[in-house]
């Protein structure tokens, strides 16, 4: 096995909840919301998850985002532009931060250090990303260039996408852990097609309507609202998946069909204190019992879950067997499907609703989406427990585990 490590790992010992969790649709690459930024999408998400929150703008702490490829012309001030946009006070601080797909997590994760520091006491949270506004750059002309030089336009969005320390795309570590785990095409096709089955028939029931605030956009001059992912592909059919050419290896396992679709979208979530969810007397919709992040190679970046998960369920004393959903980020079928293996997760319990490679994973925002999801499915009474995982470009795995209150 590849050299890994696990660096932090938490099961609390005081009760912090999720009050509220609202996201915005998954919107297609260059679709509905490709001319809203990443900063106004979360806006939106967010003013629908203090609504539904049980606090008042003015009693919340502190406002903290996940956002990976930073493509607004405000990227720079997110969180910050997010908070006051969304009615927090001009005093409540905020922090943009960046632990690529595990952003949205990691933005939850802050949210509860801050809380257990005594430093909130109700934090916002969340993930945003707008993948359709990554810019194109042109390099080292800041100063001007020689006479007879062309400098070329580099696409920002899928540099971002290469892990140069490595020298390897995300698909190729996906197609390594393909063969490490003898996963076959037939296999990474077949999780493909339930992938976006799953998602059809959780949207045809509404497994996602309590979760979903609208986005108004115009359409032909008219205000429609998007309510519905975008990137699903539900009438997909098995040879279709067939029929495409692998992308990073000849004769591999991995095409455009068994990879996670690249979207805009935001979401967010409330996160309080035991005092402050008491004196309000708000009704959480789950618990956060803890989380964990880990190291893992480069070469193999897609297993990182699995040291995270392992950490998290050996810290709080639980199996495989005691966790009533998972949800790991589909950021490839091969990468989904040796997370699988590996754990001995049951396939039933695994992405219960579709994963990534239906909804997409617009990257600062899947963590958030995930916790978001899960917060939803556990208030319904879907689960006692639940695990939201990713794996994190660069060699690392991140997971968070809910409880039923």
């Amino acid at each position: 096995k590849k050299r890994m490590s696990v660096r932090s790992v938490n099961v609390l010992c005081r009760s912090v909840y999720i009050t509220a969790a609202q996201r915005t649709a998954c919107g297609a690459f260059g679709g509905s919301f490709k001319d809203i930024t990443a900063t106004d999408l979360s806006v939106i998400s967010s003013k629908a998850a203090i609504a539904q929150s049980g606090f008042a703008p003015e009693e919340i702490n502190t406002t903290i985002i996940g956002n990976v490829q930073q493509t607004s012309a405000d990227a720079s001030y997110l969180a910050r532009h997010v908070g006051l946009q969304a009615g927090l006070p001009i005093i409540t601080p905020a922090l943009t931060l960046n632990r690529l797909c595990g952003s949205g997590f990691e933005a939850v994760i802050q949210g509860v250090k801050e809380i257990l520091l005594g430093e909130a006491d109700v934090a916002l949270t969340g993930g945003t990303e707008n993948m359709s506004q990554a810019p194109y750059a042109v390099r080292g002309i800041r100063f001007g260039s020689r006479l007879g030089v062309n400098p070329p336009m580099e696409d920002t969005l899928w540099e971002g996408l290469v892990d140069t320390y490595c020298k390897l795309p995300m698909g190729v570590t996906a197609e390594n852990l393909a063969e490490q785990y003898n996963i076959s095409r037939e296999e990474a096709d077949n999780f493909a097609l339930s992938s976006q089955r799953k998602w059809f028939e959780a949207n045809e029931k509404g497994a996602f309507a309590d979760e979903i605030t609208p986005v108004s956009v115009k359409v032909k001059r008219k205000d429609v609202d998007i309510v519905t992912d975008e990137h699903p592909r539900p009438s997909t059919t098995l040879e279709q998946l067939q029929k495409l050419p692998s992308v990073f290896k000849k004769g591999g396992a991995v095409t455009a069909g068994s990879s996670s679709g690249i979207c805009d979208g935001a979401a967010s979530l409330i996160v309080a204190s035991e005092e402050a969810v008491a004196e309000k007397g708000i009704k959480p919709l789950c618990r956060i019992v803890g989380w964990a992040t880990a190291g893992v190679d480069p070469t193999i970046m897609g297993f990182g879950p699995v040291p995270a998960i392992d950490a998290l369920l050996k810290k709080a004393n639980l199996t495989v067997d005691d966790i009533d959903l998972f949800e790991v980020n589909e950021a490839f079928a091969t990468q989904c499907l040796s997370v699988a293996k590996a754990l001995e997760i049951p396939l039933e319990k695994l992405n219960v609703n579709g994963g990534a490679i239906a909804l997409g994973h617009p990257l600062g925002m899947s963590g958030a989406r995930i916790l978001t999801h899960l917060s939803h499915a556990i208030s319904r009474g879907e689960a006692t427990y639940a695990i939201g995982s990713a794996c994190i470009g660069g060699g690392q795995g991140i997971a968070v585990l809910l409880k039923a209150v």
